[in-house]
């Protein structure tokens, strides 16, 4: 594996520099011991271009979406877990690439949104599902998105599942500091419509965000790059006032080229946006959400099923209508 040390933006461009950030749970930066982003050659981008190639938006979609490093998502669906992350990794380390990587399996997983509902049949299977998966990467460089929307899903919730969840997110920390040492994990923070920055840091801090490498935004979400780097630097500050610390944050662009329209689950009109890299005041922004798969069974696209890839979808997301 080639060390090439690359440098990588700093972490917090926006805020003010009296706020120290706090440790990261990993002294290794993954992004130091490989040589760029790994382009998922599963992705349901990829199969669907190279199942339809005489489809006439197949050159777009490839050239715009299916070439570019995106994470893999794995949850229920993904078999023996341990065995499909050690797989992806391992792909990806051969071939001197980063893996971007999405733990979607949380039980009660989307328990108030309901479109993305599933996870772990019991907090006792999750956890073992995230010893597994942290198992399977080891000591090969990743980084993780530990489960979307799960810290601002709570609407619904009560206070006793909210600390079972927040347990859940703890116990699955001490599995990537315990046997993941050159991953970079990021809790979810939701995107800057949903909930404030002073309730996100608390919860964030509260389900061990100390223990994390940072924090991340706008997972499947459209608001732009700028909307979520003055959200994350308005959660580092609280974090700041409140804990005495700071954390580096990643932003998902796949899909805030338009910027958000207010919707949430299949807007019509978005495009997608800067592709993966490092820098633009977050730590990195980053391709989380594949662009063109559905948020579920609504907007534009209705009769569909979350995560299924739509090709309309994503041929008007490279144009932005």
């Amino acid at each position: 594996m080639s060390r090439r040390l690359r440098t990588l933006a700093a972490a917090l461009f926006a805020l003010p520099l009296a706020l120290a950030a706090a440790p990261s749970a990993h002294a290794a930066d993954p992004t130091t011991m490989t040589s760029g982003f790994y382009v998922d050659p599963n992705s349901t981008a990829k199969r669907w271009v190279a199942a339809n190639p005489g489809d006439g938006r197949a050159p777009a979609i490839n050239a715009a979406i299916a070439n570019t490093p995106m994470a893999r998502w794995f949850g229920s669906w993904s078999g023996t877990i341990g065995t499909a992350t050690g797989a992806y990794v391992g792909a990806a380390d051969h071939a001197d690439k980063l893996p971007l990587l999405v733990a979607y399996n949380i039980y009660n997983r989307d328990y108030c949104g309901g479109h993305s509902a599933g996870g772990a049949a019991s907090p006792s299977a999750y956890a073992s599902w995230i010893a597994q998966f942290a198992g399977g990467i080891a000591g090969r460089p990743a980084i993780v998105i530990l489960e979307p929307d799960s810290l601002a899903d709570y609407g619904c919730m009560t206070q006793a599942q909210i600390d079972e969840r927040e347990a859940m997110l703890t116990g699955a920390l001490a599995e990537f500091s315990r046997q993941a040492p050159n991953t970079w994990v990021y809790m979810d923070a939701g995107n800057p419509g949903w909930v404030s920055a002073a309730t996100m840091a608390r919860r964030l801090h509260e389900a061990g965000l100390r223990q994390a490498h940072g924090f991340s935004l706008n997972v499947s979400n459209y608001f732009t790059t700028a909307e979520n780097t003055a959200f994350g630097n308005a959660v580092n500050s609280e974090l700041s006032a409140r804990y005495g610390y700071t954390k580096p944050f990643v932003v998902d662009t796949s899909r805030n080229g338009n910027g958000s329209n207010g919707q949430w689950c299949n807007p019509a009109g978005r495009r997608i946006g800067t592709p993966t890299r490092t820098g633009g005041g977050a730590e990195m922004l980053l391709w989380i959400k594949t662009p063109g798969e559905s948020d579920g069974n609504c907007g534009v696209g209705t009769g569909s099923t979350a995560g299924q890839f739509l090709p309309e979808v994503a041929y008007k997301m490279i144009y932005g209508y």
